[in-house]
């Protein structure tokens, strides 16, 4: 008797669930769960890490990344209103800034900022400047392509009509077109935000101060410290994700409520 779509369907998960457990119980048998509780997870070890990681390494990547994102968010819908623009002068302009930042490593505007701006202009920035300034001329090219899509999916014929009605062109743009292309745009805008919490570790390769030390720093310096294997690096990373699971999860309402519209 031949076997049925919704049987073979079945035998495949029974064969996918068997081979799952083989390896689960195969990893239970050959790890060495002492060496890894003691190198991951080492709590007693780190314990001199908190409250401070969280009130001083935790509050300076927030706001690391919060200045960031602002600074892109504002540049990125500037450059954005250039590449739609109708002189094409700053067409050229958006287009060169977009594919520059886009084109070299974060890391590069990190060390132009943090070294660069002091010794060519003697300018000693703080690391909220330098972290903040970095992430947003950074974001802003990523995010002005965003933006420029969610414009242009914007119905032409909305702003057609505020015309008709004698509403000035600013006007129109700044009440129906961008209200609108926000809303399309929040979801790769949300996860545009996890990605700055993450670059904002960059601001390592200038110095920190005590003061001034985001997650990474905390991690790394911690395996030194306190001996207690990759535990540091595990709190910090335990500690980002406080910060991004959330924007992913509401990345992800957003994209459903999105599509539910559609």
């Amino acid at each position: 008797m031949a076997m049925t779509t919704r049987d073979r369907a079945r035998l495949s998960l029974g064969i996918q669930a068997g081979i799952f457990l083989a390896v689960v119980i195969a990893l239970a048998v050959i790890i060495d769960w002492g060496s890894i509780g003691e190198n991951f997870f080492d709590i007693a070890a780190v314990a001199p890490m908190f409250p401070e990681i969280l009130t001083v390494g935790l509050v300076n990547t927030v706001q690391y990344t919060a200045v960031g994102f602002v600074l892109g968010l504002v540049g990125g819908m500037v450059l954005a209103l250039m590449k739609l623009s109708s002189f094409p002068v700053y067409r050229w302009l958006a287009t060169a800034y977009i594919e520059f930042f886009r084109g070299i490593p974060a890391i590069l505007v990190f060390l132009a900022l943090g070294f660069g701006v002091a010794i060519a202009f003697g300018w000693n920035l703080t690391s909220l400047q330098i972290a903040g300034s970095a992430l947003g001329l950074v974001a802003s090219a990523y995010i002005a392509e965003t933006l420029r899509a969610g414009l242009q999916a914007v119905p032409k014929g909305q702003m057609e009509a505020a015309r008709a009605l004698g509403m000035p062109a600013w006007r129109a743009m700044l009440t129906i077109q961008i209200p609108q292309a926000l809303r399309i745009v929040m979801p790769p805008l949300t996860n545009e935000a996890i990605l700055l919490t993450k670059d904002s570790s960059l601001i390592f390769v200038v110095g920190l101060t005590a003061g001034a030390g985001e997650l990474t720093k905390f991690g790394r310096d911690g395996i030194n410290m306190y001996q207690a294997g990759l535990t540091p690096l595990v709190a910090a990373g335990a500690c980002y994700l406080i910060i991004t699971v959330p924007l992913s999860l509401l990345a992800r309402r957003m994209e459903r409520r999105t599509s539910v519209k559609k």
